[in-house]
């Protein structure tokens, strides 16, 4: 039995190193949106930064894993046996919990999951003792620390409305006082602005980055005998106003004899600070639990005492890490933080929600996010009225956006915000954290850097008429799954020690198992989902101003919409001739992609439009007719997967043979002629459409004679209403799917003309660097 424990160690110490993995994918967000959603930096300098700072807060952590020893439960009531299986309980959890939000690329706090599978897997081992002891239910508050669990909860609902409205109201005053145009302003306004800005950030450095090391408990000379944590709280005036004017002449300097973006300075501190401050502090969420497992293991060892006797009073003392242990900690943080796409995806989503400019909204609107819209907009018309007008108009011309003209596909590399909003993300989380902490109030810093960063994007009026739906949604949805981790943690981990307190032995390696499998399941699914993205075809929108050169552009989306419609509608009638419910269910997903991926090349009509010039106004005409047809296509193919799987679906009756060889044969033939089609537009040989224009009576014809035959079958043996009814529906969809797609080919076939050169719209090379230029020229205008 006493093996069993020593293979929990070392298992334990397997599921840290898998727990770095994926809570460094998930807190990733904290420290990089603000750095790669401003681009002011590139991207290998924002990573060199942030590994710096996660290497370093790694190795000057504290150690001190009170929250894994003694922060949730009181380990005294508990003996070896029980400690051990809750430490398990919750690293199975922790591991699977997060890498399911990194999975579908959702920030969460690593704090609050480690917090309450710790809570939930005490809360079971509590109530077990509990009823094998004949107690009640009053008695669970001798084991729990049921204060430390209140904290946390209040912290949580407390930083997250804080965050967002201190993040909103700094960032409007920045912007009222700044603009766009911060560069032009005089070199004191950056000097005081930078000064503010670095002063907030390096006391941030100290109050969360290094307060917590062992280096902070010793006593320094220096000092007056005070050590380093005693000296931050009782001189905080004093290095706060000495910070300001040190920072303040470094900045002017650097703005003025440098002649150096501060803003980019404060961003790369900014990035480092959090980096630091997250490797030093929440290193306890992912290393805590195995490191006191071990430690308590250690002493186990050499009492003799039996595991189910032994108490487990020595976790109440304070035991240092090892620092070799914490250096390799920071090196796997270090490699995650290079390597890992799923920490890219979470990043992605926080970006994506903030962006100044249009993006692929991911969230869809719910009635909860509409309301919260249309009272924004009521408190926006009240402020319009309290208003003078001429106070209104000068607060306009502060955050009116410097128009940028570039095609469509460069516009994905402009900066998601400016410089301005980045460094206001980082100085006021920094704030915003520095004074929890001073105060010892419990939150999280995934929820305060993300919640600062959506109150900035409102201000900043990123959130337009156009998104604010979307984007109030997602942050609703972000917000939920946070509460949904404490939950989920509490309820999982509690469920999991009570497995594994059934029969350790037999329970342990089944669930350990088992989280190795979804684990690589999970890993296994987001590599090839990656690859389908990557491999996929996906319709991409046109940056050409001429008939001609929209033609040539498009051709691609043509090809990939015919071949995947080919293959749809043959798994539609694979599906019914087999009665395969799962292919024609995944057949559906296929329709809803493609839909998806049309509606957003017409949503994107405005901006090619924009794009044209008024002698090739004939091409948005021709743009707009090949989006319709596109549409009419994906309407077809839609509704015939869907009564395909409605049909199998509820069990009706099988087509007969007669009728689902005659659909084979309508299958073969439209196969043939979007094989043609798709080649023809493969190699832009616009000559070819003719032929394949040639046979479109050829194929309706077919289809007309089953509708005619079904006809006869119905009047004289024909008895199932639903099969005639979807056989009929079938055919007349088909004939809608040929209409639409000759339409198309015509289309292209008149518009087409070889001997004209296509006209295109230049591209600009670097994006960012134009929009300055244009920046500049309208100031100086």
């Amino acid at each position: 039995m006493e093996n069993i424990y020593l293979y929990m160690i070392i298992a334990l110490a397997l599921l840290a190193i898998a727990d770095l993995v994926v809570g460094v994918s998930n807190d990733a967000v904290n420290f990089l949106n603000s750095a790669i959603g401003s681009k002011a930096i590139s991207f290998r300098t924002i990573m060199i930064v942030a590994s710096v700072g996660v290497a370093v807060g790694a190795v000057f952590s504290s150690g001190m894993m009170e929250v894994a020893r003694k922060g949730i439960f009181n380990p005294g009531e508990f003996m070896f046996s029980e400690i051990m299986i809750i430490f398990m309980a919750v690293m199975i959890t922790d591991i699977l919990l997060l890498d399911f939000f990194n999975s579908v690329g959702m920030p969460t706090s690593t704090t609050v999951s480690i917090v309450f599978e710790l809570l939930g897997a005490a809360v079971a081992m509590a109530l077990i003792k509990i009823g094998a002891d004949g107690g009640s239910f009053i008695d669970l508050i001798n084991y729990i620390n049921t204060s430390k669990a209140s904290q946390i909860i209040f912290g949580i609902l407390l930083s997250v409305v804080v965050a967002f409205s201190i993040g909103a109201f700094v960032q409007w005053v920045a912007r009222l006082l700044l603009s766009y145009n911060f560069e032009k302003k005089a070199a004191w306004v950056g000097a005081l602005f930078g000064g503010i800005a670095l002063t907030a950030i390096t006391y941030f450095i100290f109050m969360k980055g290094l307060k917590g090391t062992s280096y902070a408990k010793e006593s320094f000379e220096i000092l007056n005998g005070e050590t380093l944590t005693t000296f931050l709280e009782h001189q905080v005036l004093a290095i706060v106003a000495s910070s300001l004017v040190f920072w303040f002449l470094l900045s002017y300097g650097v703005i003025v004899f440098l002649k150096t973006n501060i803003y980019k300075l404060i961003i790369i501190v900014g990035t480092f600070a959090l980096a630091l401050a997250f490797a030093g502090n929440d290193l306890v969420n992912f290393i805590g639990v195995p490191v006191a497992a071990y430690n308590a293991f250690t002493v186990w060892t050499t009492s003799g005492i039996a595991a189910g006797n032994f108490p487990m009073d020595i976790l109440a003392e304070k035991v240092p890490t090892n620092n070799w242990l914490l250096f390799g900690a920071g090196m796997v943080m270090v490699l995650t933080l290079w390597f890992s796409t799923k920490a890219k995806k979470v990043v992605q989503t926080s970006l994506d929600l903030s962006s100044q400019g249009e993006t692929q909204e991911r969230f869809q609107p719910n009635f909860l996010s509409r309301g919260f819209v249309r009272f924004a907009m009521l408190m926006s018309q009240m402020s319009s009225y309290m208003l003078p007008k001429s106070w209104q108009d000068k607060i306009d011309v502060q955050f009116k956006v410097p128009t940028v003209k570039v095609s469509k596909d460069k516009a994905k590399d402009l900066p998601a915000f400016d410089l301005v909003r980045a460094a206001v993300n980082l100085m006021v989380a920094a704030v915003l954290i520095s004074i929890a902490t001073s105060y010892k109030l419990p939150l999280s810093t995934t929820y305060v850097t993300f919640m600062v960063a959506m109150g900035t994007s409102l201000a900043d009026r990123a959130w337009g008429a156009e998104s604010a739906v979307y984007r109030v949604a997602g942050v609703l949805n972000v917000i939920g799954g946070w509460f949904f981790t404490a939950f989920s943690a509490f309820s999982a981990a509690a469920l999991v020690a009570y497995l594994l307190n059934l029969n350790v032995k037999v329970m342990f390696p089944i669930l350990l198992l088992i989280a190795i499998a979804l684990l690589i399941r999970s890993t296994i699914a987001h590599n090839n989902k990656n690859k389908e993205v990557a491999a996929e075809d996906s319709l991409k929108g046109t940056g050409s101003r001429s008939v001609q050169g929209v033609i040539l552009e498009s051709a691609d989306n043509i090809a990939n919409v015919v071949k995947r419609g080919n293959r749809i509608y043959s798994n539609a009638i694979k599906g019914l001739s087999k009665q395969d419910l799962t292919l024609l269910k995944k057949n559906k997903k296929q329709v809803a992609k493609l839909s998806d991926e049309v509606d957003n090349l017409r949503d994107n009509i405005f901006y090619f439009i924009k794009n044209l010039d008024e002698t090739s106004l004939r091409a948005s005409s021709f743009y707009i007719n090949i989006l319709g047809y596109l549409e009419d296509i994906v309407q077809s193919l839609g509704y015939i997967s869907k009564v395909s799987h409605k049909h199998i679906n509820n069990n009706h009756k099988k087509l007969k043979f007669s009728q689902i060889r005659e659909l084979k044969e309508i299958d073969d033939s439209l196969e043939s002629l979007f094989t043609e089609t798709k080649e023809a537009f493969n190699s832009h040989s616009f000559e070819q459409i003719e032929n394949i224009i040639a046979r479109k009576k050829e194929v309706f014809d077919l289809v007309t004679d089953k509708i005619v035959k079904q006809v006869a079958r119905t009047r004289t043996e024909e008895s199932s209403p639903k099969n005639t009814s979807l056989y009929f529906s079938l055919l007349i969809e088909t004939k809608d799917l040929l209409t639409a797609t000759m339409n198309l080919l015509e289309e292209y076939h008149n518009s087409h003309d070889a001997s004209v050169e296509p006209a295109t719209i230049n591209i600009i090379e670097d994006p960012v660097k134009e929009a300055l230029n244009i920046v500049d020229k309208k100031d100086n205008i």
